[in-house]
């Protein structure tokens, strides 16, 4: 009996299953059946459901009971064969690909929906266009041979099936809720902001740093307004060109430190405050909507909620359940490990492979111990860090680590030349995209993140013609992008050993994953997490002396993790 199944939902509600065989296409007749939740639940022997989208199916059988073991996710795959084939933006519905296959006129994809607070997501997405059980099993087919016609046929398909198994997860977690305290919250937000004025103005801490900053320039300045803050230094004799903290911090003068501290507070207020608790925290959880795969490098991103972006101050509000207990694990140093394991280079293996910590080994080699030296080296040839004192460090990273380097600029002059790079797995960069993920990390300035409740995650689609800037991406991305890959095996990993458990995956970000269970299963989620690190690891690069080590913590508060 075949392992696989196709599975469509009908118009009227009920779906239509069918087994495939080895070519992808129905091994057996096409079945109807009135109700979803049933026609998955009385067949557990299916090691893999084929279907158009996971957002579509997945909520539905959650809320009725059914967890799925592992799926095929059609549009995902479609996503990621469509860049890998450099065709990225082309409309990867299912709906698509069937008219791309039998040479018809290809529809656009459905608009983006946006997220309803408090809301579980795929109940209000815009409708797709239904493709019938036996067109969507000759689009899976066609994907499977156009799988075969890549680079690394074996990666590819391991990529699709991890996006595939993310798809899954993401719907977990949005279905779990990550537990929130709301009685917490608003104790933080008194603390830090004071008491909230009626009408909605700004709270009582807010209005007295801009008294603060109104009496340090001498007029009424309004820090919330960036113009009118760089007019008020331009009055004061100080050239400034935007109120970025990096930029005004190094300015002398008494308005620096209550404005500085008025963006830090504004921001928590605007994004984190009293009414974003009463649009996202529901039955203490709250639900951001994660969506794997969301960025052009395969990070995480969430629809709204500012989930990826929850200051540390209020992580206090996330409490564990009583009884009950986060198990909050930390990559440490994921990309470096990443990049010797994409690079092959001997030496970073080497260093990637020891029990010590990696930054601190690799200065020992070429920075005389100087840590924070080696470690702004090693993130500069990451991130495109090649002037000033980063082209120092980036030679003396050369010497000792050639591979290593040779691998991340060969990135950057692909893209530079406009040429298609791809993760270790074969994820594949957009031909234009702007730099910007992770280049904090390694001192490049960049925009902060919007003021506002909806957080601002990286998404795809920012184009550049500047052929420079895009070199600085792709160099970024064949590290981030290939540690992205890893993450999701991890996952993967990780779900299938808590399966078993009354332990659930509730936050994921970029190196970051919390798991809240019983106190009782700490210490078999803190295992299980590690041997899912090495077993993504041995997955996605082969077998190397790298090593994925995390740094876990067992809490009842997030905050108490750092």
């Amino acid at each position: 009996m075949t392992d696989r199944w196709a599975l469509a939902p009908a118009e009227d509600g009920g779906v239509e299953i069918a087994p495939l065989g080895p070519d992808g296409l129905p091994a057996g007749p096409v079945r109807r059946e009135p109700d979803l939740a049933a026609a998955v639940r009385e067949r557990p022997e299916v090691a893999r459901w084929v279907w158009r989208s996971t957002a579509e199916v997945y909520p539905r059988l959650l809320a009725a009971g059914v967890r799925v073991e592992r799926c095929y996710d059609v549009e995902d795959a479609e996503t990621l064969l469509l860049g890998h084939e450099g065709r990225h933006g082309e409309p990867r519905s299912a709906a698509a690909a069937l008219a791309r296959l039998r040479g018809g006129p290809v529809p656009p994809d459905p608009p983006q929906r946006s997220a309803e607070p408090g809301s579980q997501s795929s109940l209000f997405e815009p409708r797709a266009v239904q493709v019938p059980l036996t067109d969507l099993a000759a689009v899976y087919a066609e994907q499977q041979r156009r799988h075969e016609a890549t680079a690394h046929p074996e990666r590819m398909r391991l990529l699709t099936a991890a996006e595939s198994a993310g798809m899954l997860i993401a719907t977990e977690m949005n279905h779990a809720g990550l537990p929130w305290s709301a009685e917490v919250h608003r104790q933080v937000l008194h603390e830090l902001l004071g008491e909230r004025y009626a009408g909605g103005g700004e709270p009582r801490r807010l209005a007295e740093l801009a008294d603060e900053v109104s009496a340090a320039f001498g007029r009424r300045v309004r820090p919330d307004l960036p113009a009118d803050v760089i007019k008020a230094f331009a009055q004061a004799g100080i050239k400034v060109r935007s109120t970025r903290r990096w930029e005004i911090e190094s300015v002398d003068h008494p308005a620096v430190k209550p404005l500085i501290e008025y963006k830090k507070l504004y921001r928590i207020w605007v994004a984190h405050g009293w009414s974003w608790l009463q649009d996202w925290v529901r039955e203490g959880r709250f639900r951001p909507e994660f969506q794997a795969g969301g960025t052009v490098t395969g990070r995480w991103v969430t629809n709204g909620g500012g989930a990826l972006q929850i200051p540390k101050v209020i992580r206090r509000a996330v409490v564990a359940d009583p009884g009950w207990r986060l198990v909050v694990a930390d990559a440490d140093q994921m990309e470096p490990r990443v990049l010797a394991a994409i690079s092959r280079d001997p030496g970073l293996m080497e260093v990637a492979g020891r029990e010590s910590d990696l930054y601190q080994s690799v200065s020992d080699r070429a920075f005389s111990g100087d840590r924070a030296q080696a470690k702004l080296a090693v993130l500069g040839a990451v991130y495109g860090q090649t002037s000033g004192d980063g082209l120092k460090n980036l030679a003396a990273l050369r010497r000792r680590f050639p591979k290593a380097v040779a691998y991340v600029d060969d990135a950057a002059r692909a893209g530079e030349e406009g040429r298609l790079v791809r993760t270790w797995l074969g994820r594949t960069c957009p031909p234009a995209v702007g730099a910007g993920e992770g280049a904090e990390e390694a001192g490049i300035p960049q925009d902060e993140p919007a003021e506002s409740g909806g957080g601002s995650e990286w998404v795809p689609g920012y184009a550049s013609t500047n052929a420079r800037a895009r070199g600085r991406f792709t160099r970024n991305f064949v590290v981030q992008g290939s540690a992205a890959d890893w993450a999701l095996l991890l996952l993967a990993a990780l779900r299938q050993s808590c399966a078993g458990m009354a332990a659930e995956l509730v936050f994921f970000q970029h190196d970051e994953v919390i798991v809240h269970c019983p106190e009782e299963e700490s210490r078999a989620v803190v295992d299980a997490i590690r041997e899912a690190s090495a077993l993504a690891g041995r997955l996605t690069f082969g077998e190397t002396p790298v090593r994925f080590p995390f740094t876990t913590a067992v809490v009842e508060c997030y905050a108490d993790a750092k």
